[in-house]
């Protein structure tokens, strides 16, 4: 596979498990930093666009459906620690109903935007530096 293919993949599975829908991005990540060490940047910026994009949809979502039921674990969790909790998108499972009930609450959307993106940025560096041993 092409390192550009490799990329399109990756950032498809990114914003897929960014959405309501099932998908992990972590496992093309891993292996795309054992394959391609060298393109570090690249690989962590691709999953990072891919994933907020897909955030991004998600909160569209919420803004899209106001009478939609929330999960309520992540309402109960957002209206307590308010958009600060969208820095912890990238959570399995609660994640995507922070970014929900951030369109739903009709939270600002740069402000919703910058906590995404700097969330899943966090999480995409800290795994790259777990999978390269600068960490633990």
């Amino acid at each position: 596979m092409s390192y550009t293919t490799f990329l399109w993949s990756l950032f498809c599975s990114a914003f897929v498990s960014s959405t309501l829908l099932p998908g992990g991005s972590e496992a093309l990540v891993v292996y795309g930093m054992t394959e391609y060490s060298d393109k570090l940047f690249s690989l962590v910026l691709t999953a990072t666009i891919g994933n907020t994009l897909g955030a991004i949809v998600t909160y569209g979502i919420g803004r899209l459906i106001p009478n939609k039921k929330q999960d309520e674990r992540s309402l109960g969790l957002f209206k307590k620690w308010g958009p600060i909790t969208l820095l912890f998108s990238w959570v399995p499972i609660v994640g995507d109903g922070f970014c929900l009930a951030a369109g739903w609450l009709r939270v600002n959307f740069c402000l919703s935007v910058v906590l995404i993106l700097i969330g899943k940025a966090a999480r995409y560096w800290v795994l790259a530096a777990v999978t390269l041993g600068i960490l633990g």
